[in-house]
């Protein structure tokens, strides 16, 4: 059987990871408007084409940043509704410091059609395994709101340790928000 480039830089069983175009504009900003009352009042991604362009193009074009988006892989058998290379959800790398530190702070979010289904985490496994190797990162920081429980199993499950509290840290919903430090650095998911 011939062997098939894949559109993905990294895949598991049900989701891969690539990076951000322009031309998924319309998808992501229809699944972020759907997923406002997931979504809020932690994250807001755009929702509209021109906001869009905007955020993905420092995705794109920015060395500090780099944006993956998860995408769900050909249904099994006996699924339906689900479209091959549909966009579960995203998972940004912000911040990335190279030298000494090698360090990034990642965001995400599911969107409302995959949330609690596991895509996530499959994805935020995807992305830890791309940074530590191709991308050469050594550590790897989220940034949480403390009531954001979802966000925070998230971390959890995927190995993240909680580091600690940072209050007033981010601006976010016209406040500025307490957030907890959550870490994983390479060696801690070599040895675990």
């Amino acid at each position: 059987m011939p062997h098939h480039a894949s559109r993905y830089l990294a895949e598991g069983p049900r989701v891969g990871i690539r990076h951000f175009t322009y031309e998924d504009g319309a998808e992501f900003t229809a699944r972020a408007r759907e997923s406002q009352e997931l979504h809020q009042p932690w994250l807001f991604p755009p929702t509209s084409s021109p906001a869009y362009t905007a955020y993905a193009g420092r995705l794109i074009e920015d060395p500090a940043k780099a944006g993956f988006l998860v995408c769900e892989k050909a249904p099994e058998s006996g699924e339906d509704g689900v479209a091959a290379g549909a966009v579960a959800g995203f998972i940004n790398i912000n911040n990335i410091v190279q030298g000494g530190f090698q360090n990034g702070a990642l965001g995400y979010g599911a969107f409302a059609h995959a949330a609690g289904r596991g895509l996530m985490r499959e994805g935020l496994d995807l992305v830890i395994g791309y940074a530590f190797g191709p991308m050469r990162l050594h550590r790897l920081e989220i940034n949480v709101q403390p009531g954001n429980a979802a966000s925070i199993a998230l971390a959890r499950s995927c190995g993240f340790r909680l580091e600690g509290f940072s209050p007033d840290m981010i601006f976010v919903d016209g406040a500025w928000r307490d957030h907890e430090r959550w870490a994983v650095t390479a060696g801690m998911r070599a040895s675990g």
